[in-house]
């Protein structure tokens, strides 16, 4: 039987000190490879590493503090970690906010977390994968990528650039033994997600859980799953796009949304 075993190889994950990102490295861990845990506290990235260590049994996960959002954060990471097999750019931030009340630091703050963190790591670590002949690159985009939120415009236009990216450098490296894709996910049970509830339940009166209860229904009717999605859900996707049994998946926007985009492909 055919196994998902990435034994050998080294993955690096941003922003992965929590949600869908640390669920990341935990499945990464569990596969075998050896994880390189991103998170910008050293407290919270030391107790992630500390965590996935203590829940896979020989896992070999080590945490390193930068701020990748920063030109001198990526520079810090690639001079520590020179080269890896697997790069999984999950780094992301989100809120809310009307578009005619959001500033241009705010796009420009979005931009260079959501977009650039992934520019810089991945601009880096590509031809070291294409000089070797393998090689994953996962970009963690949303499907607020082709289903841009109006209370979230700012950030859906960062997860559309993801989408576009990750599609023009898998079409760069043809051949190569390097695959570039995207995941798609939906609205997942994170922290900052049960944040948000929290918060929203302080403005209306509700409870977070009668807010959470109807997100779905309300802000994504069309899901097919209609409910929100676990961040172990996610990861299970990336560590399949991650491993060698995908070697024919590229250049693709792969979906775990729960169904609800509607239009094909």
């Amino acid at each position: 039987m055919l196994q998902l075993d990435l034994s050998g190889k080294t993955a690096l994950v941003s922003g992965a000190t929590s949600g869908i990102g640390l669920a990341i490295v935990k499945r990464l861990a569990e596969a075998g490879a050896r994880v390189i845990l991103t998170g910008r506290g050293q407290g919270r990235t030391e107790e992630a590493a500390e965590g996935i260590r203590r829940d896979v049994p020989g896992a070999n996960v080590i945490g390193f503090v930068a701020d990748l959002g920063t030109e001198e954060g990526a520079a810090a990471v690639i001079d520590a970690h020179p080269a890896v097999d697997v790069l999984v750019n999950n780094l992301g931030i989100f809120t809310q906010g009307a578009f005619e009340d959001t500033p241009d630091s705010e796009w420009q703050r979005f931009f260079d977390i959501n977009v650039m963190s992934g520019v810089r790591l991945t601009r880096h670590y590509l031809p070291k994968m294409v000089e070797r002949k393998w090689g994953r690159v996962v970009f963690i985009s949303s499907e607020s990528g082709f289903n841009i939120p109006p209370d979230m415009i700012h950030y859906g236009f960062t997860k559309a650039a993801q989408i576009a990216i990750a599609r023009g450098i898998a079409e760069s490296v043809p051949g190569t033994g390097v695959t570039v894709n995207s995941v798609l996910p939906g609205p997942t049970r994170t922290e900052g997600v049960l944040e948000m509830f929290r918060q929203a339940a302080e403005k209306t009166g509700k409870t977070a859980e009668e807010i959470e209860a109807s997100f779905i229904p309300q802000h994504r009717s069309s899901s097919l799953i209609q409910r929100l999605i676990e961040p172990e859900e996610v990861a299970n996707m990336v560590a399949y796009v991650c491993s060698p049994l995908a070697s024919a998946t590229s250049g693709a926007a792969l979906r775990a949304e729960g169904g609800l985009l509607r239009n094909p492909g």
